[in-house]
């Protein structure tokens, strides 16, 4: 089932998320609904804030970056109860959009590499390492389990270049071609 996407200006995108156990009411379903979303809507990832839910779970999908990165073949998973233990290597600047921010894509520095555990959709626990593109893609969902938007990375004076784009976003002029769910 295709979910609405929350937009910029709803106060669950500043949330800071909370973990949840593997028997988390409709888990299994709701990581399903989560990936149809994130396909459907054109994404490469969808954390759960951007549907609603202030709870640490978020998917990737990093097929579409194959051609620039033979490593992303394949990558697509669920990250449930994730939490960043370390950022090192370069900071890479990266174009970053958002599915919650649509229509604005600008550049952001991230870490090249990253250590993260996370739970996996069967309930076992890992602590791996990412590169790349994948560490970008999970750093970006990942951002939003803590009420972080990629626009909270920009300088000052692209965040005032920006205001007028991101308030009408808030509301609701911009044209999106999935179901969205505006700030009240």
């Amino acid at each position: 089932m295709f979910l609405p996407i929350v937009i910029y200006g709803h106060p669950t995108l500043r949330k800071i998320s909370e973990d949840i156990t593997p028997d988390y009411p409709g888990l299994e379903k709701l990581i399903a609904d989560m990936f149809q979303t994130m396909d459907e809507a054109d994404g490469v990832g969808l954390a759960a804030p951007q549907i609603g839910r202030n709870i640490r779970l978020f998917v990737v999908d990093g097929n579409a970056f194959t051609e620039a990165d033979p490593d992303c073949a394949g990558f697509r998973k669920a990250f449930i109860n994730a939490h960043i233990l370390e950022r090192s290597g370069d900071e890479i600047l990266r174009n970053e959009g958002c599915l919650s921010v649509p229509g604005i894509h600008e550049d952001v520095r991230r870490h090249d590499r990253i250590r993260i555990a996370y739970m996996d959709e069967q309930g076992v626990q890992h602590e791996e390492e990412y590169t790349g593109i994948k560490a970008w893609i999970i750093q970006h969902e990942y951002d939003h389990l803590d009420g972080i938007l990629f626009t909270d990375h920009l300088s000052s004076l692209k965040k005032r270049l920006l205001r007028g784009k991101l308030n009408n976003l808030s509301l609701g002029k911009f044209k999106a071609s999935y179901r969205v769910i505006l700030p009240k």
